[in-house]
């Protein structure tokens, strides 16, 4: 008679699966591989299969551009208020900002300071986009006018790196004032000889395109970077027509003249470096 109930006490035993620690792998959006998650950081946030360019932080990205101990913050307690006491879903905008910036760890969406780029002094500007999507409210035009004034003080290039949703809706007009106010501070920045190099992540889109993200003397993209100004379903139901294949990515903005260059992040560093020496020289 066979006996089912198992294998015998002395007999050999089923393998306990090990547990996996989480967050160890990840996949790639783009190509959906799984990842090793050490090795994507060890490639500055890349994917090794593809070369998609994960969307990194404000503190990660200065951290692969700046020069390493050199980066010093100005104007980080800047915060917005609530001028139109604006209220979505029961929630305030100073409850949805609080909520921000312990998720995010930032005041607001965007960080300036004085840096160090393979050894050139530079005033960087560079969005934070787990902050509101990146979204520009009134600190971030006016840390963005205060990073112009530095560079034009100091007489140093401005660096920023721009990453958005666009303008900030919860603060209406107020939001949509800063467009112009940071296209005009980059004019008299240009009248007065400076140098601006912008560098467009993923997403740039909205009123951050519409103003200073594309105002730059150089204008740098990553890989496969969304840049655009209202985004492609929004307009193919507008005008009713369908889009080109790899509409407002960087290759299609790069083929129009919309952007100089597109730049791998391992080789921003020595791009950035080089092309302030050879504008200055």
């Amino acid at each position: 008679m066979t006996d089912n109930q198992g294998p015998a006490p002395n007999g050999p035993q089923p393998r306990k699966k090990r547990d996996i620690p989480d967050g160890l792998w990840m996949r790639c959006d783009r190509c959906e591989q799984m990842l090793y998650r050490n090795t994507v950081e060890k490639n500055l946030h890349v994917c090794p299969e593809c070369g998609y360019h994960f969307r990194i932080g404000a503190n990660k990205r200065i951290q692969y551009l700046a020069d390493e101990g050199t980066f010093e913050q100005v104007w980080a307690d800047l915060r917005s208020s609530d001028p139109l006491r604006f209220t979505s879903k029961g929630l305030s905008y100073k409850e949805r900002l609080k909520a921000e910036q312990e998720r995010s760890g930032q005041n607001e969406a965007m960080i300036i300071g004085k840096a160090f780029i393979k050894g050139r002094p530079v005033i960087l500007a560079v969005m934070e986009p787990n902050f509101l999507m990146g979204s520009m409210g009134c600190v971030v035009g006016e840390k963005f006018c205060l990073a112009v004034e530095m560079a034009l003080e100091q007489s140093l290039p401005l660096v920023a790196v721009c990453c958005s949703g666009g303008a900030r809706m919860h603060e209406g007009v107020v939001s949509l004032a800063q467009m112009a106010k940071t296209a005009a501070a980059l004019a008299r920045f240009d009248q007065a000889g400076g140098l601006y190099i912008s560098l467009l992540t993923d997403p740039t889109t909205g009123g951050v395109t519409a103003s200073f993200a594309m105002l730059g003397d150089i204008i740098l993209a990553e890989p496969g970077a969304m840049i655009g100004f209202a985004g492609p379903r929004t307009i193919a139901q507008t005008i009713k027509v369908d889009l080109p294949e790899g509409f407002q990515t960087a290759e299609f903005m790069l083929q129009h003249g919309f952007v100089d260059m597109i730049v791998h992040r391992k080789d921003q560093r020595s791009e950035i470096a080089r092309l302030i020496d050879y504008c200055q020289r």
